[in-house]
């Protein structure tokens, strides 16, 4: 009887173990059933020993950024797929006062890159080469331009959902 029973008990746990492991390997989803895609932009920093070394996943490029963002998944009011002359890029659009930071920021920073990051994943840079006063930014990421459709509804729906929930 008594093996009987931790017979029935091994196979509880290694069920119990086997669903805990499985949720664990799964991609984190939220309530609302999509992963989140967290965008923030970080500003080159101007001396390498105060910043933090990153590196474009595809080129290779090293870059030391600040350790702060200057653009929060907060200050993104919508993104967009761009197309430009030079391909496929993404559009971000930002808060009104986020876009009065960018404008003061890129005023002083240029000659230095914006460099982007996706759930902690730098992914693009682009050169400041004048002020960004219109509230956008445009960057181009080191994807391939058949996920940027996707990245763009997760990027909407993690900033709209993060907004409203400040809003609250």
């Amino acid at each position: 009887m008594m093996q009987g029973m931790r017979k029935g008990w091994m196979q509880v746990l290694s069920v119990t173990g086997v669903a805990i492991l499985a949720s664990c390997q799964s991609p984190r989803r939220d309530a609302a059933g999509y992963d989140p895609l967290v965008a923030r932009f970080f500003v080159e920093s101007r001396a390498s020993e105060y910043g933090r070394a990153v590196v474009l996943p595809q080129s290779g490029v090293f870059i030391s950024i600040d350790p702060k963002p200057v653009i929060m998944e907060f200050d993104i009011t919508d993104a967009e797929v761009a197309r430009v002359e030079l391909g496929q890029c993404l559009l971000f659009r930002l808060t009104t006062a986020a876009a009065r930071d960018l404008y003061r920021l890129t005023g002083s920073a240029q000659g230095r890159r914006l460099v982007l990051s996706l759930n902690d994943q730098i992914v693009g840079a682009r050169k400041i080469d004048r002020p960004l006063d219109d509230g956008t930014i445009l960057i181009f990421v080191e994807r391939p331009d058949n996920e940027l459709p996707a990245m763009v509804d997760r990027l909407k729906k993690t900033s709209g959902d993060i907004r409203r929930k400040l809003a609250r």
